[in-house]
């Protein structure tokens, strides 16, 4: 059985994109006959996977949270994990170390010293963060991350676009997509009573906003665009799952000063389990990124219980969606509030784009076609 060291830097377990990417992988990895040994932050909560071993590297700093991308501490931390995996590898003799995101670069480093294959899987885009120094000299060491990997993994064909663009001295890109971040199917009397809990009458219509409140989401687009879009569909009620205590506390503020802060509820974290119902209980899901060449995952989850989206037309949201299945609208909050009133008022069009969703995690964007993804990377570098 080989043996892989799987490295990420990411909270496990948190809600966001990341970390239930990773606990596919671990699954993936697991189910496929590999034993594998997952280093990771001791942050998040403990989530299990069968065949998997975690473990946690020491929290000198007292951590308890870590904000999304590279940051001071996610590169201290670094520095701990090396240390903890050298460790690892001299203990065990691994035939894969497996780094996400910036433990990419330790992952190429331990695989050549243990005469390893390395993976290095990229799950963001770096110009989605704001640009300084530590992003600059972070993407510097990206590039040279993914010219040296046995194999790059992108989550999404923009990303392996980024590998390709290096040309012939870019590592082998495999496109293994992200999928909806529960394997759990809407649950029609917990979908009624989520409804329940969020409209305030029978004529509401709900448009649910899923993820996090970082600026490449768009979210100040989406709250400027919440008051027009009340005025011209007055049984809109919107429905924001995500965001930190402090962060929701700033949205209402702004939201109290416009006079619409009973025609939104803050749902807070969802757990992914749960997410399906809560999704199936509205009318109407949102994806107002402005930023970044990264599927994001709250379509895949919108995909999967088909009802109709409304999107900005930046091309993260065009990897996986087109009219069929969405309206999109200009990058702006005028725009962006008229396609969500708009459809608000008209029932037939929001019927006929969400009659075409679900086939696409039927045939793309599942479980199953995760795990082959992912067997098929490790072959290729086993071969």
């Amino acid at each position: 059985m080989a043996r892989v060291l799987f490295i990420a830097s990411q909270p496990y377990f948190e809600w966001r994109g990341s970390p239930i990417r990773l606990r596919f992988d671990l699954m993936a990895l697991s189910q496929s006959g590999f034993d594998v040994d997952f280093l990771t932050l001791p942050i998040g909560e403990d989530r299990p996977v069968d065949g998997v071993r975690i473990v946690r590297c020491p929290n000198p700093f007292f951590a308890r949270r870590i904000a999304i991308g590279p940051s001071p501490l996610k590169l201290a931390f670094d520095c701990i994990m090396f240390v903890e995996a050298l460790f690892m590898v001299c203990r065990r003799r691994y035939d894969v170390v497996h780094g996400v995101e910036d433990c990419g670069v330790l992952a190429l480093a331990l695989a050549r010293l243990c005469r390893a294959k390395a993976v290095f899987e990229k799950h963001s885009d770096a110009g989605s963060y704001k640009r300084g120094l530590l992003i600059r000299a972070y993407s510097a060491v990206e590039r040279f991350v993914m010219r040296r990997a046995d194999a790059v993994i992108g989550t999404g064909p923009g990303l392996v676009r980024q590998v390709e663009a290096l040309g012939e001295k870019a590592a082998k890109a495999f496109c293994v997509s992200d999928i909806p971040s529960s394997l759990a199917e809407p649950d029609a009397a917990a979908a009624s009573a989520a409804r329940a809990r969020f409209a305030a009458g029978p004529g509401d219509v709900l448009a649910c906003y899923v993820g996090s409140f970082a600026s490449y989401q768009g979210i100040d687009l989406l709250f400027s665009s919440i008051p027009p879009a009340l005025e011209k569909a007055p049984n809109l009620k919107f429905v924001i799952v995500g965001g930190t205590p402090d962060e929701i506390a700033q949205r209402r503020e702004f939201l109290r000063g416009r006079g619409c802060e009973d025609r939104v509820v803050f749902a807070g974290k969802i757990p992914p389990d749960d997410l399906p119902s809560a999704l199936a209980a509205c009318d109407i899901l949102l994806s107002p990124r402005i930023q970044g060449l990264n599927t994001p995952l709250k379509l895949l989850d919108y995909l999967k219980v088909a009802r109709a989206i409304v999107a900005t037309d930046h091309p993260a949201n065009r990897l996986i969606l087109d009219e069929s299945v969405a309206r999109f609208a200009p990058p702006d909050a005028g725009s962006f509030a008229s396609a969500v009133s708009a459809l608000a008022l008209d029932g037939a069009a929001r019927a006929a784009l969400s009659s075409r969703c679900r086939h696409l995690v039927d045939e793309r964007y599942n479980f199953a076609v995760f795990k082959r993804g992912i067997a098929a990377v490790y072959t290729a570098i086993e071969a």
